[in-house]
């Protein structure tokens, strides 16, 4: 009888630790108002190119934290939060993250002097006919995505987000230290 009592307390604690860190990533995701997604959901890939032409897609980071950003030139919260992306890539960027900026629509020339101008160090796409940002489903600019490190979606701002702050902080770090899965196939659905 003690077996079968240590087994079903081993299996209770077993299936309790996925649920409260799935609890624990509720909060974390409730105190920055970002929305979630059911777990196991995957972005759609994509293939873009930088400023300067490199090619980067989505699976290029796979292992990484990915906090993927869609911003545009002519919109204000976006150039402040592009600052505070950076500084996340350089305190994070040696442990696993990774920050990706997609422009909405506007040519390479004047998007290239742009993040110039800011300093940004992280890759820049260009998406001039606005095929990344129509998979994603944005509609309003910034929109960030964060993207575990087993690929899988795990929440989405629409509008500014103060990631310089502790919760955020917080976040990334408990998505850093999460264990990668088995590998899993790359999402071609909208998010």
């Amino acid at each position: 009888m003690k077996r079968v009592v240590s087994g079903i307390v081993l299996l209770s604690c077993a299936l309790a630790a996925p649920a409260a860190a799935r609890s624990d990533m509720s909060s974390l995701l409730s105190a920055l108002d970002l929305g979630g997604y059911s777990h196991g959901e995957r972005p759609p890939d994509f293939v873009g190119h930088t400023t300067h032409g490199l090619g980067l897609s989505l699976a290029d980071v796979r292992g990484k934290v990915v906090v993927l950003t869609f911003w545009a030139t002519w919109c204000p919260p976006c150039r402040t939060e592009l600052a505070l992306l950076e500084d996340l890539q350089r305190y994070f960027g040696a442990q696993h993250l990774a920050v990706i900026a997609v422009n909405a629509r506007e040519p390479s020339p004047v998007v290239r002097e742009y993040v110039e101008a800011l300093g940004l160090t992280f890759p820049v796409l260009v998406d001039p006919r606005g095929e990344i940002q129509r998979s994603y489903g944005v509609i309003g600019l910034p929109t960030t995505f964060l993207i575990a490190r087993d690929g899988r979606a795990v929440a989405r701002a629409i509008g500014p987000r103060d990631w310089a702050g502790s919760p955020s902080r917080e976040l990334l770090q408990t998505l850093l230290h999460e264990p990668i899965s088995p590998a899993a196939p790359s999402g071609t659905g909208r998010l």
